[in-house]
């Protein structure tokens, strides 16, 4: 694991695909462009697999940086998983919270954590070297920029302790990938994923995600309500609303737009508790848009964070539904982490790809692959809007053809 490595250093900055660039004279000119790279991409990978090559990469000054720095890649990458760990011992042990009011000495974080001082130092260096705290010169430990934004964001903390799941179904990723084992923690807390019939699920079932999502979803919310105001619309449905956070947002962005939700039927009536105790006014519906018709009234029609969560079939049938509920002219809104986006490719691909495989449906989209969804289901003018975070939420908004 020490070894230093020159993964990728003879490549020039050139990305890992094989596309084929053509070349501007007719004929077959691409095809030998194209051998050109493939065998130019042979050699390089026999160089940078070579040991011999690697212990030369690592002391030549002009490759020194980039071996290190695929080294420090390549370790990450399979120390990730402790990464996590020491977070989650963080989050767990309120050590945020804890360093909020001022820097502590170990003694003292030792003594609240009831932790022996060296196991809370170990801890403590372990969460400075990731930057989420910070040690200053008289030895005491201060919160850094990372963990203070934690404080100031509790449902990351919330998103943090529901990956305990995800790892403990991800213990074989070959055996997931196989489909074989036994059925996945996440297919169990996310009922809708496989269930036959969703809208059966009862309270209980429904009590755990609904919570978890209603705390992570007011960070989206904000930045979809940036990026596309209501204010044009008269009557907005937030399908698979959970317990109201997106409608919320809106009410308070829009306070005369009237409101739907539709979700399951125990998570309607889970939303529509916690919005009257609120003081909003909003016609909350349950059942399957797998099964039932969505209610109609709704001029703008939202899904965050609902079609990556279902594979492709049935995420076309909520198009065609989503569709079928809007009047002519009346506008779709997908909001949700996608796949392709420049500079946050592994959290659409790897991330979310076992993710929602270890949940058992769905999977991160493209802008392109949604579009054309969404031109089957009928939309058009569809666009890209631009979001504050689009690593967290990408915007696709859709017109349903016709006019008002």
């Amino acid at each position: 694991m020490a070894a230093e490595t020159s993964v990728g250093i003879v490549s020039g900055g050139e990305k890992n695909d094989l596309r084929a660039v053509p070349l501007a004279s007719a004929g077959g000119g691409w095809l030998a462009f194209r051998n050109l790279r493939e065998r130019w991409r042979a050699f390089r990978i026999a160089r940078v697999a070579s040991p011999v090559f690697q212990r030369w990469a690592a002391g030549f000054p002009l490759t020194r940086r980039i071996a290190r720095t695929n080294t420090r890649a390549l370790f990450d990458l399979c120390a990730g998983f402790t990464y996590s760990q020491v977070l989650l011992a963080c989050v767990r042990l309120d050590l945020f919270h804890t360093l909020q009011p001022g820097p502590l000495a170990t003694a003292v974080v030792a003594e609240r954590f009831r932790l022996a001082p060296e196991r809370a130092e170990r801890l403590l260096k372990a969460a400075a070297s990731l930057d989420l705290i910070g040690r200053l010169p008289d030895a005491r430990w201060a919160l850094a920029d990372l963990g203070a934004a934690l404080i100031g964001n509790p449902s990351v903390a919330a998103m943090i302790e529901h990956h305990a799941m995800l790892y403990a179904d991800l213990a074989d990723p070959v055996a997931l990938l196989r489909g074989e084992g036994p059925p996945t923690q996440l297919s169990g807390y996310w009922p809708y994923a496989k269930a036959a019939e969703p809208d059966a699920a009862e309270a209980g079932a429904v009590a755990g995600y609904s919570r978890l999502m209603a705390a992570s979803q007011a960070l989206i919310a904000e930045d979809v309500l940036d990026a596309y105001p209501l204010g044009s619309h008269a009557c907005l449905m937030d399908v698979g609303g959970g317990e109201g956070a997106f409608v919320t947002a809106a009410a308070a962005r829009h306070p005369g737009l009237h409101l739907m939700l539709f979700d399951l039927p125990a998570v309607a009536a889970r939303a529509e508790a916690r919005l009257g105790a609120a003081g909003l006014t909003v016609a909350c519906r349950g059942g399957s848009f797998f099964s039932d018709p969505l209610p109609r009234g709704a001029d703008a029609i939202s899904l965050v964070r609902i079609v990556h969560d279902h594979d492709d079939a049935r995420a076309a049938v909520l198009l065609r539904a989503a569709h079928d509920a809007l009047p002519p002219g009346g506008t779709l809104l997908v909001a949700e982490p996608m796949a392709g986006t420049r500079g946050a490719e592994p959290i659409g691909d790897a991330y979310f790809g076992f993710y929602l495989l270890a949940m058992g449906s769905g999977r991160a989209r493209t802008v392109e692959e949604l579009t054309a969804m969404l031109r089957d289901a009928g939309f058009d003018a569809i666009r890209s809007v631009k979001t504050r975070r689009p690593l967290l939420t990408r915007l696709v908004v859709a017109r349903k053809r016709g006019e008002v």
